[in-house]
């Protein structure tokens, strides 16, 4: 039901807002400008994090319930253990949200697709049921191939199977891109609203400093290794040049890549995470993207914000659909480490095509302000 005043009552489940994660910020900006602009009357449901400060600032007409379930307790725990916890927790949880949606009535009820995905459909509060996921189907809670026995690929098959009919079920699934909603053929509900910019700068790069950035989490999705390989390329073809990589996690492995590789480390700075990304951005003249797949592909659309162009691999899912290759950015075969280097080297030869591609970056970006997306998001709640 909706409110007197005619107001969507919106209400959002995801685990905890106190991570740094690209859900929880996507997910905060987009509450805040539904409840702000658009006077949406929104609740986050919670099941861990209790007493933990949200990370991203929420807007105080936002409320907050945290169920307490305390799903993170299964996370350093063998696999066995771990399958008769989480059962436990999840007859916990049904019982607590069931609980809360009754008492709320809300006119929307949003999974991010976790847990509660697996009940969300049985739960007979009247509002409509809509699935939001922000990885790509393949990677979807897939097990990494050193940990993958005979007996979890069972498994996994099963649990997608079982899953495609959860999101059958639902009044929208909504994806990030447009192949993300052609890896999902068994179902006809898919909509593609994309993710919005996270912030919009006030200054963008001047393109006079001869430095190219990277944005991203020190793990093996973001490739920084291939990276790496690519720019002991490029530093012999542009030693005038300086790569600077930011993000969270273990870059131990990646430093000690860099001596292998006889990078200059005077030109070469892996870096932890900084608050004034948007600063770095504008002090570079060129962005890269060495991901083996992202979900949407937040830096990239960061970087071309601020007027950064941005030299990526064409991996699955996001680059394809924020860069038009070689109009405001290059696409690069993907996985290609003597490509993505070429491609760098071509570019930073060419400081008139980097200001032409960071122009057009620029103006094409606008396309996911926050402005656009919450748009696209008013009109799937009114379709529904």
């Amino acid at each position: 039901m909706k409110k007197e005043n005619g107001l969507y009552k919106i209400t959002y489940c995801i685990p905890a807002l106190y991570l740094a994660g690209g859900m929880e910020r996507v997910l905060t900006l987009k509450a805040n400008f539904l409840a702000e602009h658009f006077g949406y009357d929104i609740t986050v449901i919670l099941t861990d994090g209790k007493g933990k400060p949200n990370f991203y600032p929420l807007s105080p007409q936002i409320k907050i319930v945290n169920l307490d379930i305390g799903f993170e307790e299964l996370w350093n725990t063998s696999f066995v253990k771990r399958t008769y916890l989480y059962l436990r927790k999840q007859r916990v949880y049904k019982k607590r949200l069931k609980a809360q949606l009754m008492e709320l009535r809300p006119d929307i009820t949003i999974s991010l697709l976790r847990r509660e995905i697996n009940f969300i459909n049985d739960i007979k509060d009247g509002s409509k049921k809509v699935g939001e996921i922000h990885i790509n189907r393949v990677h979807y809670r897939n097990f990494e191939k050193h940990e993958t026995n005979a007996i979890k690929q069972l498994f996994s098959k099963f649990w997608m199977q079982n899953l495609i009919g959860k999101l059958r079920k639902l009044d929208s699934f909504v994806v990030l891109t447009e192949s993300d909603k052609n890896s999902w053929p068994e179902l006809s509900n898919v909509q593609v609203i994309p993710n919005p910019l996270s912030f919009m700068p006030t200054t963008y790069s001047q393109f006079t400093n001869k430095q190219v950035i990277a944005v991203g989490r020190y793990c093996h999705e973001k490739g920084y290794d291939s990276l790496l390989q690519a720019w002991a390329v490029v530093q012999k073809a542009c030693p005038e040049w300086r790569l600077d990589v930011y993000g969270d996690g273990d870059r131990s492995s990646y430093e000690q890549l860099i001596d292998q590789l006889g990078i200059d480390r005077g030109h070469c700075q892996l870096n932890g995470r900084v608050s004034d990304i948007e600063k770095r951005y504008t002090q570079s003249s060129v962005a890269v993207c060495s991901s083996r797949f992202e979900g949407f592909g937040m830096a990239i659309a960061e970087a071309m914000a601020c007027g950064v162009p941005v030299v990526s691999f064409d991996c699955p899912w996001g680059p394809r659909s924020i860069i038009t290759d070689k109009e405001d950015g290059i696409l690069v075969e993907n996985d290609n480490v003597e490509a993505l280097a070429q491609a760098l080297i071509g570019l930073l030869n060419n400081p008139k095509t980097i200001e032409l591609l960071g122009k057009k970056a620029r103006k094409n970006i606008q396309r996911f302000s926050i402005e656009n997306i919450a748009d696209k998001w008013k009109s799937l709640f009114e379709r529904l």
